[in-house]
């Protein structure tokens, strides 16, 4: 078994998924008491949401890659970014550490495509939803095309991450709203729907809705499971 790496805490509460998740991948693969081997570095999501609002990404990677390099050096074999957001600054990262890095939008491709969803909608903040380092991977490297909500919608998916999920808040009234969304954008032509932020899952599941949805901290964590234990 291979030492997965996690650089989490944003927020702590998709960190605390991804977690869960890969010790239940691990233990569902080899049975017994068997838990992952896990190297994790949390960082203080404070410092990095006031950096992102303030668009200072330079900081920010200077944090992660420090973070990064720690888990590196603490034994671990692979990093997982544990966010979509913050994969805006994942080349830099990545040229900073010597260990591969499994990036959350190449495992929900891989996804999407196993599952014949060429047309995509995506949900998560306004950095992952209206910048071009996730939609432009997805539709360059991977050949999917990505449908994002409108303006207001967007603002709504956006507060409700930051104001409540990345809290432990989770209401029915962002609930209906998310749903809506989704439906929407099914209507679009979306064949599934990314829930791009970590912290989504802890507000809708699939047996919220018809429509596909492609739970990207529960991908990329039972990926990195796959590569840990050699079956990727």
């Amino acid at each position: 078994m291979k030492t997965i790496g996690l650089l989490g805490g944003m927020s702590w509460q998709s960190t605390l998924a991804y977690y869960r998740a890969i010790n239940e991948a691990t233990h569902a693969a080899l049975g017994g008491l068997h838990s992952a081997k896990i190297v994790m570095y949390s960082v203080d999501f404070e410092q990095i949401a006031v950096l992102q609002q303030q668009g200072d990404w330079q900081a920010t990677t200077k944090i992660l890659i420090e973070a990064a390099q720690n888990v590196q050096s603490a034994g671990a074999e692979l990093l997982l970014i544990c966010t979509n957001t913050m994969h805006k600054v994942a080349p830099q990262i990545e040229a900073a550490i010597d260990i591969p890095l499994l990036h959350i939008a190449d495992t929900t491709a891989e996804a999407a495509i196993t599952d014949n969803a060429g047309t995509l909608g995506l949900l998560g903040t306004a950095f992952t939803m209206e910048e071009d380092f996730y939609t432009a991977r997805l539709r360059e490297k991977h050949g999917l095309k990505v449908l994002v909500p409108n303006r207001q919608d967007r603002q709504i998916i956006h507060d409700v991450i930051y104001q409540e999920l990345c809290v432990g808040i989770v209401s029915h009234r962002s609930k209906t709203h998310y749903l809506r969304i989704i439906e929407s954008l099914a209507r679009q032509g979306a064949v599934a729907v990314i829930l791009g932020c970590t912290e989504i899952g802890l507000l809708v599941n699939q047996s919220d809705t018809g429509v596909r949805l492609l739970d990207t901290a529960h991908i990329h964590a039972q990926k990195a499971v796959d590569w840990a234990l050699n079956i990727a």
